[in-house]
């Protein structure tokens, strides 16, 4: 029996948490911070659909530690037993708000109000919670106003994680797994089903992909996709759209030849030919319009009513009219663009890519493809738990994923 404290709290949680090992993870949390547990109540699932429950007391030495101990447990999905609402503390500064204010994670959150638990809008990590015309929303700190109703404390917070289900979708077996070349194969015709899943319930896809799509010759493939309805939506920096209008005017990709893999002469100039046509023709769409840009991923994309938003960076040359150069905006354009998506591929893209994994929710699977096994895994530590890994050549994965959706 674990001593009871006067700081103490006792918390619940349901689901399948043997399965999913976050029983142990919870445990675990409580131990780390010297803390201790006693089980009052457990329940264990009969079968694989049942779900086991749980109530434990959890005592602590102080106030902060039990504090923070509860505050980790919420987003492990657990939640206090006491029936009360949601804390709530009005913002006096925008942009600011109080201390003990709840962070987000990506999960499904529920918040008390009144009495009555109400699902969480726009939900997304590191973000805060606001309560508005009486229904909670997630907020991102520096949109935060004066006088915006915060929820601040765990008290009325509940978090449903996605419980990671026995071979979900086939893919158990490669998370967070170097795959060999067979896996990648498995992986690639296990993706194109879940592809033509969504696409044939009427789903968006979107694909964030870094420039090494063209380098390594995928931009065909990616095409292809996109012509054939299985791209609804791009997210990239300035560099992808760059080379890609680089390979379309000139048949290069940083001056490399793309047929014959030999460096062009005077071809380290190329993208900023690209970029310099583009700027006189007033952008992608006028480009193509125009007949100047005929042929890519943008051209395919601009012709194909794909919407698409290009993000820059400090290293961007030019960079193209398109490409929104206030980090802001950037971001936002992201989260609208991202609405509604029910899967997304991100493509040799480190930054973009976890960029994107920071403002989805759990349940939106997310595939990361890298010839980096540091890149793939990098997602899921971040905690982007629903990525699936597979470490290989962006441009070989691109063939073999069209020749599947063909086939």
């Amino acid at each position: 029996m674990a001593k009871v404290s006067a700081f103490s709290e006792v918390v619940e949680a349901e689901g399948h948490l043997i399965d999913s090992q976050i029983l142990n993870v919870v445990f675990d949390t409580v131990v780390k911070h010297t803390a201790s547990f006693d089980v009052l109540k457990f329940k264990i699932g009969r079968s694989n659909d049942e779900p086991s429950s749980i109530a434990m007391r959890i005592s602590a030495p102080t106030e902060q530690v039990l504090v923070a101990v509860l505050e980790e447990l919420v987003a492990l999905g657990c939640r206090l037993s006491d029936t009360q609402d949601a804390q709530t503390k009005i913002a006096e500064r925008a942009a600011c708000v109080a201390d003990d204010f709840y962070s987000t994670t990506n999960h499904k959150t529920l918040v008390k109000i009144k009495g009555k638990w109400l699902e969480v809008a726009k939900q997304r990590m590191d973000a805060v919670i606001v309560v508005e015309g009486g229904k909670p929303i997630c907020r991102k700190l520096r949109d935060v106003r004066v006088g915006d109703t915060v929820v601040c404390g765990v008290a009325g917070v509940r978090v449903m994680p996605e419980f990671q289900e026995r071979d979900r979708h086939g893919f158990a077996f490669m998370t967070n797994e170097i795959s060999s070349e067979r896996r990648v194969e498995v992986g690639v015709g296990r993706i194109a089903a879940m592809m033509q899943e969504v696409k044939d319930a009427g789903g968006r896809i979107a694909v964030v992909a870094g420039p090494v799509v063209v380098h390594t010759g995928g931009s065909t493939y990616f095409q292809e996709l996109i012509r054939n309805g299985y791209v609804n939506v791009v997210l990239a920096g300035n560099a992808l759209a760059v080379h890609d209008v680089e390979q379309a005017l000139f048949g290069t990709s940083l001056g490399v030849d793309l047929n014959t893999g030999k460096a062009i002469e005077g071809g380290h100039r190329h993208h900023m030919r690209a970029i310099n046509t583009i700027s006189r023709a007033g952008g992608l769409k006028e480009a193509v319009e125009q007949g100047v840009l005929t042929s890519g991923v943008m051209y395919e994309c601009i012709t194909h009513n794909v919407d698409y938003v290009l993000a820059g960076s400090i290293r961007d040359d030019g960079p193209l009219p398109d490409t929104i150069m206030d980090l802001r905006v950037a971001q936002d354009r992201y989260a609208d663009a991202l609405q509604d998506v029910r899967l997304v591929l991100a493509l040799s893209t480190m930054l973009h890519g976890i960029g994107v994994g920071n403002m989805l929710p759990s349940w939106v699977k997310m595939v990361c493809v890298d010839i980096n096994p540091a890149v793939v895994t990098k997602l899921a530590d971040r905690g982007s738990s629903q990525t699936i890994g597979i470490v290989t050549d962006v441009g070989l994965f691109l063939h073999r994923l069209a020749q599947k959706l063909q086939s």
